[in-house]
């Protein structure tokens, strides 16, 4: 039963708490406490012969999700015979209400609710504080949470019979026919906190845990659970149960809120101030050329812009315009990285110059053109308000023509290498098992022209190699496009990771175009071409992928021959922001199996770079086909780097958590998918993270 620091929407000051399902609840039974908005919980839990990791994020004050992997022996042959066996689930819980001073606070929720399964369950539960201290939960429960002292359901109708969970049967079909369905029964508890630092809990369960084969081998001796939390510091705590009767617990919760950094607003350096003309200057037209060359001011900018770690690719002036192209290498957010352009350019363009034309630039194209007036920035740099004054006042649009533009006479390297550690776990392979891998990983990037990239990478695993599997067919009736991958790379030398030619373009007035050939990921490669629609003032995007690929043979050096796969793959993706950091990309298409399906992603961006997201993909694949189970979905989470350190860059880590890797509904993992390379700075990304234009 895992704590949460951090305050709930209840009318008290005891702290939100996780359940041994790493949700907010006692220590299985559940509230209708929330975390803060945006909290994210990572919960561990250990009984004998069942284990539980569950990732929980609070999406809104009252919509939460979580999804959870489970370790649990489950029974095979009565009386004692029990196997272990691997549960992934999704959880979806809403606080209907704010406690008030007689009502409690009111929650639905589904436990586990995309799969029938062991532990799929739905309940209504409401808390009610007492004091500062004490909370007293009672609730409604069914499926798993109706097994013990049930009812007949008070829905009525067809809710009165719930469909037998057949643990035979794969999983991957949507759960809805059993929803509220079945026996319902009545749990409740109560939460008390001594002090800052300790706590307990008891409760009385619902789940009975029957004793049948394909149940969870446990033996519940007693309804009532009781349970000891402890606090030893912001954002962890821990906990000791005793439950069913028989069985001792441990637990803790670790929780975090992107929105409180670590170390404050960053340790960036302090940037420039803006040099602010006097009066008479403002009003020149014009500027002298021979005391000012253009070529000298074009050096001077690109000097004094690489020691902010930003590389000036091409700079025009008129007497009273200048646009100015440049690489951000350092910033996060391009919003800051124009800022500190801008400041820049004041420093070093002539007075007459009024208008600044910011165009960020990446893989050789533009990407955005930011027109802020110079008199903006030096009336609103110290001014209350003055963030969203500027921003008001500034102008987004297509970037100009490059044959404009001056070079300077840049002495960046076109080539760079890197020599790192690499470090991949995916607990959720389709056979239940998992992967994990460690070594080193050689990378270089060679710039023939800024749009034109070869990179390649060579890793080398520390571990032993596996045995070979001997080519198992996971999916017989499918092509092992995912589920082989185990069998790559496990010959104990180094291998090729990667090895592209990548060429990016602008083919027309809001259209970007990106040609990639080689090998392109670790299972495959070929050619893979994408073309995208995307105004920089639209939250619309549209883009179209197409892709002639080949198997990869599993030692991962140039072959194609031990699989003889070869398949046109693609998509038409749509991509729309929200607004305040929601993001939703839906991709249609054919997928590298050969299935033709759907893939939905849902993302939330925070100003600070964290983006938390979930997606589920479902193909024209019988699940019997799929990969265990007719459907994937996932979560996916990236965590800026200088979150953690407060150095400005722009990598990032990270990470998806997914229910399995099959072979139905697997996409080719190219780099540089166009819609990642530009989003940031477009108008939406922009506005979003205008916060740091003046850091």
């Amino acid at each position: 039963m895992g704590m949460l620091l951090a305050t709930s929407a209840l009318g008290q000051s005891v702290d939100a708490s996780y359940s041994l399902y790493g949700t907010p609840g006692l220590l299985e039974m559940p509230t209708a406490e929330s975390a803060p908005r945006d909290t994210l919980a990572g919960s561990l839990s250990y009984t004998d012969g069942f284990a539980r990791a569950t990732l929980t994020f609070q999406l809104t004050d009252r919509l939460s999700t979580s999804f959870r992997y489970a370790n649990v022996d489950v029974f095979q042959d009565l009386p004692d015979d029990s196997e272990r066996e691997v549960e992934r689930g999704f959880d979806l819980r809403y606080r209907l209400n704010n406690e008030g001073d007689y009502l409690p606070a009111v929650a639905v929720g589904l436990r586990d609710f995309l799969t029938p399964g062991r532990f799929q369950s739905e309940y209504i539960v409401a808390s009610k504080s007492f004091g500062d201290r004490l909370i007293v939960t009672a609730g409604v429960g069914w499926g798993a949470l109706g097994t013990r002292d049930g009812f007949e359901n008070p829905l009525g109708g067809d809710f009165v019979e719930r469909p037998i969970y057949d643990p035979a049967e794969p999983d991957g079909q949507l759960a809805s026919d059993q929803w509220f369905r079945g026996d319902a029964a009545v749990f409740g508890g109560l939460e008390y906190q001594i002090n800052d630092r300790w706590g307990v809990k008891a409760e009385y369960s619902t789940n009975a845990y029957p004793v049948a084969a394909g149940n969870v081998a446990i033996t519940s001796d007693s309804p009532y659970n009781y349970g000891l939390t402890y606090r030893p510091r912001d954002g962890v705590q821990l906990g000791l149960s005793y439950l069913y009767g028989n069985q001792v617990g441990l637990s803790g919760t670790f929780t975090l809120n992107p929105n409180e950094r670590p170390n404050g607003s960053g340790l960036d350096q302090a940037p420039a101030p803006v040099k602010v003309r006097g009066a008479d200057a403002r009003a020149a037209q014009t500027w002298d050329r021979d005391a000012l060359p253009e070529a000298a001011l074009t050096q001077a900018l690109a000097g004094i812009l690489k020691l902010e770690g930003i590389t000036l690719t091409g700079l025009s002036l008129t007497d009273r315009t200048a646009r100015i192209r440049y690489v951000n290498n350092r910033y996060r957010s391009q919003a800051q990285a124009a800022g500190r352009v801008a400041r820049m350019a004041t420093q070093v363009l002539p007075p007459s110059i009024e208008a600044f034309i910011l165009e960020p630039q990446r893989n050789g194209v533009p990407l955005a053109a930011i027109t802020i007036a110079r008199s903006d920035l030096e009336r609103f740099e110290n001014r209350a308000g003055g963030t969203d004054a500027l921003l008001s006042r500034s102008d987004f649009g297509d970037a100009g023509i490059r044959a404009e533009l001056n070079a300077p006479n840049n002495e960046s390297p076109a080539f760079a290498w890197g020599l790192g550690p690499y470090f991949r776990i995916n607990p959720f392979t389709s056979d239940g098992s998992a992967d994990i891998d460690l070594g080193l990983s050689l990378r270089g990037v060679y710039r023939i022209r800024p749009n034109l990239v070869l990179s390649g990478s060579i890793g080398q695993s520390l571990l032993e190699p596996e045995d070979d599997p001997d080519g198992e067919e996971r999916t017989p009736d499918i092509q092992n496009v995912r589920s082989d991958g185990g069998r790559y790379g496990n010959d104990g030398v180094p291998v090729l990771e990667t090895l592209t030619l990548s060429h990016f373009s602008r083919p027309g007035t809001d259209l970007y175009g990106r040609v990639t050939v080689g090998y392109l990921e670790r299972m495959f490669g070929g050619v893979s071409t994408e073309l995208l629609w995307k105004p920089v003032e639209s939250p619309l995007g549209v883009g179209i992928e197409l892709n002639q690929v080949a198997q990869r043979d599993s030692d991962m050096r140039f072959g194609f021959e031990e699989y003889d796969y070869d398949i046109t793959t693609g998509h038409i993706s749509a991509y729309y922001d929200f607004g305040n950091g929601y993001h939703t990309q839906l991709d249609v298409g054919r997928y590298l199996a050969g299935d033709w399906g759907a893939t939905l992603s849902v993302d939330r961006e925070f100003e600070n770079g964290w983006v938390i997201g979930a997606y589920v993909t479902q193909t024209d694949l019988d699940y019997e086909d799929f990969g265990n189970g007719s459907y994937n979905k996932g979560v996916q989470v990236t965590i800026p780097q200088d979150f953690l350190s407060g150095q400005p860059t722009r990598s990032t880590y990270n990470t998806t958590f997914r229910t399995r890797v099959g072979d139905g509904g697997a996409r080719l993992g190219v780099s540089d998918r166009l819609y990642g390379v530009i989003r940031d700075a477009h108008r939406g990304d922009l506005t979003d993270t205008w916060g740091r234009f003046w850091r």
